[in-house]
């Protein structure tokens, strides 16, 4: 998987830094403003690994993700019927954004 540059977003390769344990793991993340709280949420999914659901079983937590120059803190869900976690997060994601398009002029 890599990162596609024409989506706002990442899908490619991070780690995930539990406290007691770290794991790499691939993960599929997008970014969007929510204008009722103004504020950037995160979210996606971490594919299934079975230390992480050895780790964590039906339960969730927090988590700090990694990838390649990028670090924020997200909450995993419980596990799907596949044994992928959901993540969430808020404020700047663990991934780079596009910058915002230039204002218009008059």
């Amino acid at each position: 998987m890599s990162h596609d540059e024409h989506d706002e977003g990442y899908r490619g390769p991070a780690t995930l830094d539990l406290g007691s344990e770290t794991l790499d793991v691939q993960v599929l993340l997008d970014a969007r403003h929510e204008p009722f709280d103004g504020r950037l949420h995160w979210s996606g999914r971490v594919a299934a690994h079975p230390r992480l659901t050895e780790l964590l079983g039906s339960r969730g937590g927090t988590v700090r993700v990694h990838t390649p120059g990028h670090t924020a803190v997200g909450t995993l869900s419980e596990p799907d019927l596949w044994d992928r976690f959901r993540i969430t997060g808020t404020g700047h994601p663990p991934f780079a954004l596009d910058a915002p398009p230039p204002p218009e002029s008059d």
